[in-house]
């Protein structure tokens, strides 16, 4: 099969480690195409779901989005980013906008009579950006259920800890740092997962190399199985 996965940077892996990747090696039959971008969110993926996914002519697609959504849900500073640069009108999406987007898009891949696949993105930078990531991820799920789709939880897989500390809100500054580091090729990912007492990311966003790893071997899984 020629497969499109379709999503934001935990898909495309030029910032932490990659699950992409891996995934040549245990999909070896298939034809594979990264259709991630960093800082995309749902509106991205559908202004681009007719040239990435749909002019590929793929016979399934794998959708993993909804962490960018939930931060600029949940952390008001960093609105300008979205609105300014992924063209968020208001800089952020309800959930019920979410949903509804969703379900478009998963419309449009149902009617052009591709399989698809669902993931649900972890998060584990604060209480409140985990929070919102649960209920997006919910809204997904639901309108994956709907049509019958198969959901991978990564966030059962890679869940925030219980005690996740109170960490300052993510603003501009967070934004401009990944894009720093991504331009500089940083890779200091372990030191900077000790230092912020992240469990399976370095950032409470991004995964870790053996995360990527992990996740490339459920999603495998996932993809045996249809």
């Amino acid at each position: 099969m020629k497969i499109v996965f379709f999503g934001d940077s935990l898909t495309w892996g030029g910032y932490g480690g990659s699950y992409f990747t891996y995934l040549a090696d245990l999909l070896p039959d298939h034809t594979l195409i990264n259709a991630g971008r960093g800082g995309h969110t749902i509106i991205n993926l559908l202004e681009r779901l007719e040239r990435d996914v749909l002019d590929q002519q793929p016979d399934g697609v794998f959708v993993m989005i909804g962490g960018n959504d939930a931060i600029a849900y949940s952390q008001p500073q960093t609105r300008a980013y979205y609105r300014q640069s992924q063209n968020l009108p208001d800089g952020f999406i309800t959930p019920d906008d979410f949903e509804a987007a969703f379900r478009d898009l998963l419309t449009r891949l149902h009617l052009a009579h591709i399989l698809v696949w669902v993931g649900l993105e972890p998060m584990e930078y604060n209480p409140a950006t985990a929070a919102a990531m649960t209920a997006f991820n919910e809204r997904i799920l639901s309108a994956a259920r709907a049509m019958n789709i198969p959901v991978l939880d990564l966030m059962v897989h890679f869940p925030p800890p219980a005690d996740l500390p109170e960490r300052p809100d993510l603003g501009m500054g967070d934004i401009l740092t990944i894009g720093s580091r991504t331009a500089k090729g940083w890779d200091e990912f372990d030191a900077a997962q000790t230092e912020g007492g992240y469990t399976y990311s370095f950032d409470g966003i991004h995964f870790t190399d053996e995360t990527a790893r992990r996740a490339a071997e459920l999603i495998a899984g996932l993809v045996r199985e249809s």
